[in-house]
């Protein structure tokens, strides 16, 4: 059995939204998936708010990346912004990042980017500290 992180589409018609899902490789894009591990919201929350939000669960990912599973360009991308490829390599090398070594480490981490697309197309990512 093959399994890939992909997104499967959700939302109203012209305002999209995505889950972040661990999927068999020969399902349909919106067919039935394995976990979900994040979400992608390209148009942002609201007028008020057009911020691209993407919350992943790196530690999820992480253990889906271990068994093997192979992300799509597009959540290899949205993986990168959040973290989670970081955190692979550096359990893949065997290295101890902090919060595997901190006693609260049980609790699921979530990363949240919120990112903005600059007008040459490339997209500039900021964390929830505010940065930009």
């Amino acid at each position: 059995m093959a399994v890939k992180l992909r997104l499967v589409r959700m939302g109203k018609k012209k305002q999209p939204t995505y889950r972040v899902v661990a999927a068999e490789s020969r399902r349909a894009r919106s067919g039935a998936f394995l976990e979900i591990v994040g979400t992608y919201q390209p148009r942002g929350l609201s007028v008020a708010e057009p911020e691209t939000v993407i919350n992943i669960d790196n530690d999820k990912v992480v253990a889906w990346l271990r068994q093997g599973a192979q992300p799509t360009e597009r959540v290899s991308k949205l993986l990168k912004m959040s973290g989670a490829l970081d955190a692979f390599a550096a359990s893949k090398s065997g290295a101890v990042t902090p919060a595997a070594s901190a006693p609260e480490a049980s609790a699921p981490v979530a990363a949240t980017v919120h990112a903005t697309i600059d007008d040459d197309g490339d997209e500039a990512a900021a964390d929830d500290a505010g940065e930009s």
